[in-house]
């Protein structure tokens, strides 16, 4: 077997494996590495010896992206503020007909996923986002079968128990609600912002120490409110520009201040309220938003 075939069967189903390793990880970055590190591994693999790829490559990929999961959580640990998953920028409506992958890799999903241990999540992930079956897991997570079907009960119930009651509305109704929300914010209308407000609404933001943002999250319509205000108010940041991109599959705000991206701004959106909003800051987490990903299942 040549090393192009090896290459062939890899380029095929890399938007498969990146998928696996960003909703594992929560990173645009990490996953690129593991990607990377895989593809290394894959290239010493004798062909003849892989009876399905598709599961091969996914296992391989799993196995390398719970090792970071695992090297990162120190780090993560010690994060300063809130940690929020790196935005994925995405080409319009890339995941939006695959109901299921375009959940899967929501803000609101990946921020979940973080409250599993990081096996939980990988069985999690592979069962209900791509359907393998348990001797397929099994195998990727180093776990016998049997314990590999308790774990995937037992995160599908956690996940659902958290996942939000009513379904999200639509891409139209998210970007008209979002851009509502920053008109009135930059012109400090704050019954305009109450009203697209849900009363527990909250704010969530990741500097991770490098920039000024909140640290624990603020809860609340008011506070939410006047933080965006402040955040948004016309003139504040110097050459303020918003662009609506397609992040984590729904419309997101890129904040750019002149041409330098300064953060990316995320909202659920349930019953036409904003129930959460999502303000990605750190710069680290930025720097893979240069061009749009490809997601599969």
């Amino acid at each position: 077997m040549t090393t192009d075939e090896h290459a062939e069967r890899f380029t095929l189903l890399r938007p498969l494996l990146f998928t696996i390793a960003y909703e594992i990880l929560g990173s645009a970055t990490e996953s690129d590495d593991v990607l990377q590190d895989s593809y290394l591994r894959w290239a010493k693999v004798d062909l003849a010896t892989v009876r399905d790829t598709r599961s091969y490559l996914a296992r391989l990929v799993t196995r390398q992206a719970l090792n970071a999961l695992r090297a990162s959580a120190r780090r993560r640990e010690e994060y300063v503020g809130s940690w929020l998953p790196e935005p994925l920028l995405l080409e319009e409506n890339d995941a939006s007909a695959d109901v299921v992958l375009a959940e899967s890799v929501s803000m609101a999903m990946l921020v979940l996923l973080e409250t599993l241990t990081p096996d939980e999540r990988a069985v999690f992930v592979l069962r209900e986002v791509f359907g393998f079956d348990y001797d397929e897991i099994a195998a990727a997570v180093g776990k016998s079968a049997v314990t590999v079907r308790q774990m995937a009960h037992r995160a599908r119930g956690h996940v659902h128990a958290r996942r939000r009651r009513f379904a999200p509305v639509g891409a139209g109704t998210t970007t008209r609600i979002t851009e509502q929300f920053m008109s009135a914010a930059a012109t400090g209308d704050l019954q305009e912002l109450l009203s697209l407000l849900a009363p527990d609404a909250t704010w969530t933001a990741d500097g991770g120490g490098k920039v000024t943002a909140v640290r624990q999250p603020v809860v609340g319509a008011a506070k939410v409110a006047a933080l965006a205000m402040e955040l948004f108010r016309a003139g504040r940041v110097p050459d303020l520009r918003i662009e609506m991109v397609n992040c984590n599959n729904t419309p997101a705000m890129a904040a750019y201040s002149g041409d330098r991206l300064e953060g990316v701004f995320l909202a659920d959106v349930v019953d036409e309220k904003i129930t959460h909003f999502y303000a990605i800051r750190n710069p680290d987490k930025l720097l893979a938003l240069t061009s749009p990903r490809q997601i599969s299942r």
